[in-house]
């Protein structure tokens, strides 16, 4: 008799969602480890910013790809899917069931299908498109973007640097829209996949991201993008919640109208800023996930998985 495949459960949704609760939940009845599937928690020194999981919950469950290497290391969805994939190898060695979580869609989509097969990248083009953003900055390259594959602007973290230049950077040398030639072909894995997505109504998910937004203010989120200033130019801290704050310490926060804020209103102003540019985020990632039609719906007040 052939045995069972391994189980790999992955737990998607917005910010602010929950998602991390209800994986420590999950691993715990299924004694599973954690796969985190987010771009940023990667990185030490940004505990507050990225919601990584507290140190209750890392005692309770073994976590993987928390804060385990320095923002200065450059690490992209293909290291990503490639330590993931070996990792996976040794864990469903002694687990039948391992549990992924997070919010970066491109991170889950290379976890569970692989990344499409995309041409390397002239050099010179590269090195054009890199003099762009920083002469011009990372608004230059998304209004290009925009222009020339609607389709993808519509659905890419246009915080994250490195995706908008990469997508910018095929559609400019390929002559065609990046997301005409990310194929939707799946990797064949070598264990079930099983998809939940957290889904809240619009007015609750929002108070969630405000009071979170609060929550770490509250923890020292001031205190730690201060400490991380100096590194405000890696792609890792060009995210929400730290550069909101960078531009308060460089002054330049304004308000509606464009006037320049200064003291306490600059640092107010700048976390009504992380809170609507959170929001923001989180409709981009419901869009990005929404697409998938492998993920079942549910509210977090339910619990999907059963007796499993």
């Amino acid at each position: 008799m052939t045995a069972p495949k391994p189980t790999l459960t992955v737990i998607v949704g917005p910010t602010g969602s929950g998602k991390s609760d209800l994986a420590v939940e999950l691993a715990q009845s299924l004694g599973a480890p954690i796969i985190s599937t987010d771009s940023r928690q990667v990185y030490k020194g940004m505990e507050i910013g990225t919601a990584q999981p507290t140190a209750e919950q890392l005692r309770t469950v073994p976590h993987h790809f928390i804060a385990d290497r320095e923002p200065t290391e450059r690490f992209s969805c293909a290291d990503f899917e490639r330590e993931a994939m070996e990792l996976l190898g040794e864990l469903f060695r002694t687990h039948p069931h391992v549990v992924a979580v997070g919010g970066s869609g491109l991170y889950i989509d290379a976890l569970c299908g692989g990344l499409d097969p995309l041409p390397d990248v002239d050099p010179a083009l590269r090195e054009e498109l890199s003099r762009r953003l920083a002469d011009e900055g990372l608004e230059s390259l998304i209004a290009q973007l925009a222009q020339l594959d609607p389709a993808y602007y519509a659905t890419v973290d246009t915080k994250n640097p490195a995706r908008v230049q990469r997508a910018l950077e095929v559609c400019l040398q390929t002559c065609r829209p990046f997301s005409e030639q990310r194929t939707g072909t799946q990797a064949i894995r070598p264990f079930d996949i099983r998809k939940t997505g957290i889904d809240l109504p619009r007015p609750e998910l929002y108070a969630r991201i405000d009071a979170r937004v609060d929550a770490m203010m509250a923890a020292g989120l001031e205190a730690e993008a201060r400490a991380l200033h100096h590194l405000r130019q890696l792609p890792a801290l060009r995210t929400v919640g730290y550069s909101e704050l960078f531009d308060h310490f460089d002054g330049l926060v304004t308000d509606a109208a464009g006037r320049p804020l200064a003291g306490d209103e600059s640092l107010a102003r700048a976390v009504e800023l992380i809170k609507r540019n959170s929001r923001r985020y989180a409709k981009r990632q419901m869009t990005w996930f929404r697409r998938d039609p492998s993920i079942v719906w549910t509210n977090p007040k339910n619990r999907p998985w059963g007796s499993t």
